[in-house]
């Protein structure tokens, strides 16, 4: 997800015209947004304000992966493989 914009995103995982609030759309828009703030923290190691906003979106982000995995194990298991999540 190198230099991705938000509208690329919200259109690779949408899953209808003018989708943004589907939870595939959100953990994509925030694995985005994690990513770079880990780039930024490996640059700017004592920015602890910016620790904490990335902690409380890996919680968020966290959230909704079980949500979908209690919802629906098919959507969970593609976005999981579809952002390389799980090891």
């Amino acid at each position: 997800m190198d230099n991705i914009t938000k509208n690329e995103i919200i259109a690779k995982y949408a899953r209808h015209e003018g989708d943004t609030g589907s939870p595939e759309v959100q953990i994509a828009l925030l694995t985005s947004r994690i990513q770079q703030l880990n780039e930024h923290l490996a640059k700017h190691p004592k920015d602890f304000h910016s620790r904490r906003g990335l902690l409380q979106m890996v919680g968020v982000r966290r959230n909704l992966l079980k949500y979908l995995m209690n919802k629906d194990i098919e959507r969970y298991r593609t976005i999981i493989k579809e952002l390389n999540l799980r090891k």
